[in-house]
């Protein structure tokens, strides 16, 4: 599996409609779409997947377009999952593959019958290059794997073993059809760690991304979240195939932000949402940063994301509409290579 950093062809965002959860705030959060499509458009390809109701002034920046009505828009866990392979007779050429993994809206929490069908509705016609791989009968979702593109692959055992997923698979078995269908050789599952509101059972990108140079980028805790401590601990303890210690960068997690159209007004677990820096997207040149109108910690957390990629620039983009609906920036894209 590639990592993340190395050259893209193209994003691809799946848009807000009025018939997904967006609905209430489909202006504010179609706003945050449109920055993000206009900061990928000026590095490379853009491909929407939207409604067939679809307009917008930012048309001529995609060069692609699906028209196919989705029941959200999280292309990280509905979009292929690119892995290349190498031929050991040929080792200077490659084929993409693209892995077409069921989304079953986190382990049936919600609809996802019309997302699951997008990545066929682009390989069909033409939109995505690659050879296509049929993995439908095993859930995955892009958010919940991390690839240093030399053979590990990060994930959370509170995620992959949540109910619903792939029982009765052991997770050694989860392990080993990881490894098959991504290339791996080895798994990292890390058992602390995850962000109040989270839907996702703990998907990886929002608490521990992997950086060139065997840097982690982490999801510091609070009072509220003292599992991230033991998380931290796990990072500490982690070694490299080399058998060295990653270099780790803990990012600051943004202060508490709620949301206030829930029955009660009164801040709580309940009703907190899960904002993080570590859901960023690295793009060709840059790395695109969830912010949250917090200016210490927006620009805390950019420059902590810099070190790990100081020849990219970086550029914040406001989430706060995203977190309404429990995610964040990393969680609205997916990159082909």
């Amino acid at each position: 599996m590639m990592a993340e950093w190395e050259p893209q062809r193209g994003v691809q965002l799946t848009w807000p409609h009025k018939d997904t959860d967006w609905a209430p705030i489909l202006p504010e959060i179609t706003a945050v779409y449109e920055e993000m499509a206009r900061e990928i458009s000026k590095r490379e390809a853009l491909l929407i997947v939207a409604s067939e109701k679809f307009t917008s002034h930012l048309s001529p920046l995609t060069s692609y377009l699906l028209t196919f009505t989705s029941n959200d828009t999280w292309a990280r866990d509905h979009g292929f999952i690119t892995v290349e392979e190498t031929s050991d007779l040929r080792p200077q050429t490659s084929d993409l593959i693209l892995l077409d993994f069921k989304f079953n809206g986190w382990g049936e929490k919600f609809p996802a019958e019309r997302d699951n069908q997008i990545n066929k509705q682009l390989f069909d016609k033409g939109l995505v290059k690659g050879v296509y791989e049929d993995h439908l009968d095993f859930v995955l979702e892009g958010g919940s794997i991390e690839s240093d593109g030399k053979g590990t692959v990060f994930t959370t055992a509170c995620c992959l073993l949540a109910p619903h997923r792939n029982q009765p698979l052991t997770a050694q078995q989860i392990e080993d059809r990881l490894k098959e269908y991504l290339g791996a050789e080895r798994i990292v599952w890390l058992h602390h760690g995850s962000l109040i509101g989270d839907d996702t059972d703990g998907h990886i990108d929002t608490l521990v991304r992997i950086c060139p140079d065997d840097t982690l980028l982490y999801t510091g805790g609070d009072e509220d979240h003292p599992d991230l401590a033991r998380m931290e601990e796990e990072l500490q303890a982690l070694r490299t195939m080399e058998g060295k210690p990653y270099r780790l960068l803990k990012l600051p997690l943004p202060r508490p932000i709620y949301d206030t159209t829930a029955i009660s007004h009164q801040p709580s677990a309940i009703n907190r949402l899960p904002a993080t820096y570590a859901n960023y997207l690295v793009i060709n040149g840059a790395v695109l940063v969830p912010t949250y109108n917090q200016p210490d910690l927006d620009q805390e957390a950019m420059h902590v994301i810099q070190q790990a990629f100081p020849d990219r620039e970086i550029v914040g983009i406001d989430c706060r509409a995203v977190i309404k609906q429990h995610g964040s920036l990393h969680c609205c894209t997916m990159q082909y290579y």
